[in-house]
């Protein structure tokens, strides 16, 4: 057999595992928007009683135990295998869709039980979709290793193609039992299950390279290690809120701890710098796009979902081309252009009235947020090739840990915080320590919520009775029209990485430009 014809083989057997991975990308997000269309729902929100910043937290639930199994099955999948990683993944999303069916199937009789199934249904799912990111990057990074970031963006239009796709059955569904909308996620699962179940995977470069474990751990270092350890502390505290504050933290001081005594190593400074940027950037692309269905839903006469469909197909077009696009700009430079258009966005639709208004203000978003994730990965896998599966993932892992951990919730509460700016003056009356209720948020973020009980009473028992029926349509077009205005708040997080990437060109400027950096170079 010729060089050639093994030449061929290898590059069809590659693109096959690249779709597959690319189907599996799409099954994650069918999982993230049919749960999250789920529950901006307002009649399964009030079937389970939930406030505002409680439906983050079951957002959220979704969101941060993908960065758990991320991180860990970058740590091991060296070991157990990319195939292994696979099934796992698969078993969890198929989970999920079981336990979301039945749980949609009784809650009208047993509420509780439902709010459990849904509740714990999230972390299987998203352990499940974490599992897949733990295996497709580094897939895809090994072999296209000269083109990593063009590869890495055309990977990931599978996420926005599949909310695209999920989100248009979602909305064409109409009517139909939710039941029948979250069993979709099996069909994708099923396909790429089927479709990588038979392929060989390839050797990760670190591996082939002869990196060790302990240097791929040191690139990560103690500094990542301290986010990581600082984010799950915080989770553990929400989810046993009864429990000893000291132990918690003392099980990330001891996650620490044990990072540093084994590695010996701080990490890379860039690393550490891409770990901070990835938060406020996995808030203003995966929190939003939690969000936005249901805000601008309550401002718009069609479903709000459309406004999701639009700017993810937008997403998943122009990844595909992102290759011509990255190299006339630079990632850095491609970034940066991408904050300001995120920032763009994100103000206008916070005011935005009419069709036209809205999707021109949603382009603009678009725009801004197609390029971030992939283009992040790109860099860490350019810059940081020693750190293997661990580096790549983890980036990711941290992102959608601290998306679920505070980004939900915090946007929660800011859509929270507008209600009651709206509502108080038509209720100007009552005293506000009547009108809102005190909560918080890890106990380190606190905020207020409307008493909706309280209004209600203070329009039965102080307005007239002619004017009831006025003063609560006034009360409720506020209140469902205030979560917009969130929006505008957003565009801090888009302006904190403007920020962080203009200061990284000056970086890379002082050494000569950006340059990625090679297994052979010794660093």
């Amino acid at each position: 057999m010729s060089d050639t014809t093994v030449s061929q083989s290898e590059n069809e057997t590659n693109m096959f595992l690249f779709w597959g991975c690319f189907v599996a990308l799409i099954t994650t997000a069918f999982g993230f928007i049919t749960r999250m269309f789920l529950l901006d729902d307002p009649a399964i929100v009030d079937a389970l009683q939930l406030d505002p910043a409680q439906v983050g937290a079951y957002k959220g639930i979704q969101v941060w135990p993908f960065a758990l199994s991320i991180i860990i099955f970058s740590l091991i999948i060296d070991k157990v295998g990319y195939k292994f990683s696979m099934m796992f993944a698969f078993a969890c999303q198929f989970t999920w869709a079981v336990m979301g069916v039945y749980a949609l199937s009784i809650i009208e009789t047993d509420a509780e039980t439902a709010k459990f199934l849904i509740y714990w249904g999230g972390l299987i799912l998203a352990l499940g979709n974490g599992t897949v990111e733990a295996f497709i990057n580094p897939v895809v990074a090994t072999m296209f290793d000269k083109d990593k970031t063009k590869w890495l963006n055309i990977l990931h239009a599978g996420w926005p193609g599949g909310l695209v796709i999920a989100g248009i059955l979602v909305i064409f569904m109409g009517g139909l039992p939710w039941t029948i909308k979250l069993a979709t996620i099996a069909i994708p699962a099923i396909i790429y299950f089927l479709m990588l179940i038979k392929v060989e995977f390839p050797q990760q470069e670190r591996v082939a390279a002869g990196v060790s474990y302990k240097d791929m751990l040191s690139e990560f270092g103690i500094l990542g290690a301290a986010v990581v350890g600082f984010l799950v502390t915080l989770q553990l505290m929400d989810f046993f809120p009864e429990g000893n504050k000291m132990v918690f933290m003392g099980i990330g001081v001891a996650m620490v701890v044990a990072f540093g005594a084994y590695t010996k190593s701080l990490g890379r400074p860039l690393m550490f710098v891409l770990i901070l940027i990835m938060m406020p950037l996995a808030t203003t692309e995966i929190g939003t796009d939690g969000w936005i269905s249901g805000i601008m839903g309550s401002v718009v006469e069609f479903d709000g979902g459309w406004i999701l469909v639009y700017t993810s197909f937008i997403m998943m077009v122009l990844r595909f081309f992102a290759g011509p696009i990255v190299h006339n700009l630079s990632a850095l430079g491609l970034l940066m252009v991408s904050c300001v258009l995120a920032i763009a966005g994100l103000y206008f639709l916070s005011f935005a009235q009419g069709v036209a208004v809205i999707f021109a203000a949603a382009t603009l978003y678009a725009l801004g947020k197609t390029f971030f994730w992939p283009t992040m990965l790109g860099i860490v896998s350019e810059q940081t090739p020693r750190g293997g599966a661990l580096t790549l993932n983890a980036i990711s892992g941290i992102g959608m840990l601290a998306v679920g951990t505070l980004g939900f919730p915090y946007i929660g509460a800011l859509k929270a915080d507008k209600e009651i700016q709206a509502v108080k003056p038509l209720v100007a009356s009552v005293q506000e320590d009547q009108l809102l209720t005190d909560k918080s948020i890890y106990e380190i973020i606190p905020y207020q919520v409307l008493n909706k009980d309280k209004v209600t009473e203070l329009v039965v028992n102080k307005a007239p009775e002619a004017e009831q029926a006025k003063l609560q349509a006034e009360i409720d077009k506020a209140s469902s029209g205030s979560g917009q205005k969130a929006l505008a708040s957003m565009t801090i997080f888009p302006l904190i990485m403007l920020l962080c990437y203009i200061a990284m060109w000056f970086y890379f400027k002082s050494k000569g430009g950006y340059k990625p950096v090679s297994l052979n170079d010794g660093h």
